[in-house]
């Protein structure tokens, strides 16, 4: 698909010079034929409106290049049926806001799209109340705090974001954390978002040098022996205006099973 002076360029690291006419040939793009999955959801609220489910480890939120199946949208699909369609587009119907591949926890969708725009427009003004918990090697040298530093795409690393000013292109991130419970060297915090950048709170505790347990990407491959699925960050709270009634929704999601081996593990290490 690439051509250096009529040539097909074959390798990554090729140099080119003045004069040189490269030509380009962009694929088509392979469109996503979404198709229901029957994949079990475990659903902290629901109605007619939207629903709440409890994400677990492992499961993409959308569809994306590398995960065509098994996402998220896959299981609404499966679960709700034709209500979806075309609630805010294609590839992403009902789909309010994300949650990273391997957080866990409280997750939003839209079953119409009255509820769709209002939902969006409360993380927009952040009048939505999204709660996390992590636990994260090292110790905050004060019970509570926020940081506010700009996030984006990490310069080198295309997968990852990182600290960037504002005219570099980062945006605005905030968030406010406070300790829950320590554990020695390790620290059980609880993470509220004012803005919601992609792995915003992973970037932040790598940033407070906490990085979150298990987050080899953020700089802490520490597990404490428990085999963990992926960054020890758990979305335990959403809390809501309901988009036709007005009334507070809130649901909480259960912390996942193997938490209670991490923090008992946690425990002992401060003995």
């Amino acid at each position: 698909m690439v051509q250096v002076n009529e040539e097909v360029c074959d390798r990554k690291k090729a140099l080119v010079s003045q004069g040189d006419r490269i030509a380009l040939k962009i694929p088509a793009a392979i469109p996503y034929e979404l198709k229901a999955e029957h994949i079990p959801l475990d659903i902290l609220y629901e109605d007619d409106q939207l629903l709440i489910i409890n994400k677990p480890a492992g499961m993409v939120v959308h569809p994306a290049p590398g995960h065509s199946t098994g996402t998220l949208v896959h299981a609404l699909l499966g679960h709700c049926g034709d209500q979806l369609t075309g609630v805010g587009g294609v590839q992403r119907p009902g789909i309010v806001h994300r949650l990273d591949k391997n957080t866990t926890g409280a997750i939003v969708v839209a079953k119409t799209e009255t509820a769709l725009h209002h939902l969006q427009k409360q993380i927009q003004a952040k009048t939505a109340r999204r709660e996390y918990l992590g636990l994260v090697h090292g110790a905050p040298k004060t019970a509570q705090g926020s940081v506010d530093q700009p996030i984006g795409r990490h310069p080198k690393h295309r997968k990852k974001m990182a600290i960037i000013p504002v005219d570099q292109g980062g945006r605005t991130a905030i968030t406010h954390w406070k300790t829950v419970e320590r554990f020695g060297n390790y620290t059980l915090m609880h993470f509220q978002l004012e803005t919601g950048r992609t792995h915003q709170i992973r970037v932040h505790s790598a940033y407070l040098n906490l990085p979150i347990v298990g987050d080899a990407a953020y700089g802490s491959v520490r597990s404490l022996g428990v085999k963990l699925p992926g960054q020890a960050l758990h979305a335990f709270r959403l809390t809501i205006e309901h988009p036709i009634t007005g009334d507070v929704v809130s649901a909480e999601a259960p912390l996942p099973a193997v938490w209670a081996k991490l923090l008992t593990q946690a425990k002992s290490r401060q003995q």
